[in-house]
């Protein structure tokens, strides 16, 4: 598996202002499976579906929102995302809205343990 600070970086890519207007909205609408919608978004990012699917249920509902909400706005918001090191499964999101001062744009962290470390919860 590419390392997952690797495809995060595709996604990033994906998700710059230049690109965003891309990416259907309709693959992160409500009722969407999030790693059906990335999968779909770019074959790249097959390997990045996995480790979505292991996410705890809020956290990647919530992150298929967010991703959803940005892409819906009257001005589609640039989307950063990283991933750090973590015993459970967090994500940390900081949302700027376009001002005079300032180009909006989300940046989203996610943690989790290493890909490869398999998490107690996991299924065998």
């Amino acid at each position: 598996m590419p390392a997952l600070q690797t495809m995060l970086g595709r996604l990033n890519s994906l998700s710059l202002p230049d690109q965003i207007d891309d990416i259907p909205a309709d693959l992160f609408s409500p009722g969407q499976e999030l790693s059906d919608a990335v999968r779909a978004l770019d074959p790249d990012l097959d390997d990045l579906a996995p480790y979505l699917d292991l996410l705890p249920i809020g956290i990647k509902e919530a992150l298929r929102a967010l991703i959803y909400s940005a892409l819906v706005r009257e001005t589609r918001q640039p989307m950063t995302f990283a991933w750090a090191p973590s015993y459970d499964y967090e994500m940390k999101l900081w949302d700027v809205s376009n001002t005079e001062q300032t180009a909006g744009g989300i940046t989203v962290l996610l943690g989790s343990r290493y890909p490869s470390d398999r998490h107690p919860l996991a299924p065998s």
